[in-house]
């Protein structure tokens, strides 16, 4: 199989639940521990050995080219794609289709977590068991919605589909998904990647697979408080 070369960063929300800090940046484009919390994210994807980026944008669109200006990272070139109609999870994904044509598989990482989980079993379990796609996940959080059955298989997220497994995780907006997922999605729909994938573990029992990565830290920066008391522990 060969190797994963692209990250698409998730860089459009609007940052409703930061207001007022996201009222002239991007949410990802904010600082914490004096650096971008974007620029966590791609450390970390280029430590898993990504080579390029693909960055959506919506709101304030003009930062992002203030923060690359030569559009690259760390001599990674970046690769940004506007909407003008925030597409969702989803839809942004399918909206960047024809940008990763040459990969078959891509890293997708939401571009307001920070953390240092080892991605080195998510990729480990994609190359194993070559399914649609791959969840970084937790077994502890807020929001424990993805079902997880005792094979690795996910069987039912945000409880679409009614289904129990053996466990209940968090789902850390890490993954890799492949081509035959992308093809599940439908150009120009503003939709969650969620949905599809639950479309795809009912079509397809195990195209979904899930890996509990409980190492390291975890913030999801969905709050000023948790943004504040973020930055006091990094800065």
């Amino acid at each position: 199989m060969k190797r994963i070369r692209t990250a698409f960063v998730l860089g459009a929300g609007i940052g409703k639940r930061l207001r007022p800090l996201t009222e002239k940046v991007p949410k990802p484009l904010l600082k914490i521990g004096g650096r971008l919390i974007i620029t966590y994210a791609m450390d970390h994807l280029i430590d898993a050995g990504i080579e390029r980026f693909i960055i959506n944008t919506h709101h304030c669109p003009a930062e992002y080219q203030k923060a690359f200006p030569d559009w690259e990272y760390r001599e990674k070139p970046i690769l940004f794609r506007h909407e003008p109609i925030l597409l969702e999870t989803g839809g942004g994904l399918k909206n960047v289709e024809d940008l990763i044509e040459g990969d078959d598989a891509i890293f997708v990482y939401n571009g307001d977590i920070l953390t240092d989980i080892d991605l080195k079993p998510l990729r480990k379990e994609w190359e194993r068991s070559a399914p649609e796609a791959c969840l970084a996940l937790r077994s502890s959080g807020h929001l424990l919605n993805v079902e997880l059955d005792d094979s690795g298989a996910v069987v039912d997220m945000r409880g679409l589909l009614g289904r129990s497994g053996s466990k209940k995780c968090q789902f850390t907006g890490i993954y890799i998904v492949g081509k035959r997922f992308l093809r599940r999605l439908a150009k120009d729909r503003i939709e969650s990647v969620v949905p599809a994938m639950v479309r795809a573990i009912k079509a397809v029992p195990g195209s979904v697979r899930g890996v509990v990565l409980d190492g390291g830290y975890w913030h999801d920066i969905g709050s000023v408080a948790e943004y504040e008391r973020v930055n006091r522990e990094l800065g």
